[in-house]
């Protein structure tokens, strides 16, 4: 059973930037292609970026490109999400998951962009 944690999200400023991380207890992910997704109040959740199981391929959401950047830290064996640019629009709680969700979803990280 894989429990997802998410850390790292904070209060920023437009413009600046955060760093998430997804680590998993109970067994890890490394086998997987791995996503980040967000979910802004009211609304559905959405697909950021994802990072196959090597690290040599990522995919972002058009909202996204060139903002933020996904990698895998298999020293720690957590999948990262670099976020600089910061916009209000980015304000939501950040997850992560496989691009299609086999695992419980975790509580997430709030990250909020202040005008």
């Amino acid at each position: 059973q894989v429990q997802l944690v998410e850390s790292g999200g904070g209060l920023v400023q437009t413009g600046g930037s955060l760093r998430l991380s997804c680590a998993a207890s109970g067994r890890t992910f490394t086998d997987y292609t791995m996503s980040w997704f967000r979910q802004a109040p009211g609304k559905e959740r959405e697909f950021v970026a994802a990072i196959n199981r090597s690290g040599s391929n990522t995919y972002y959401s058009d909202s996204v490109k060139g903002r933020f950047t996904i990698s895998r830290d298999k020293a720690k064996k957590t999948v990262d999400l670099q976020m600089n640019s910061l916009k209000p629009e980015d304000t939501a709680v950040y997850f992560c998951n496989t691009p299609v969700p086999i695992f419980d979803w975790g509580q997430g990280t709030q990250v909020t962009v202040s005008s």
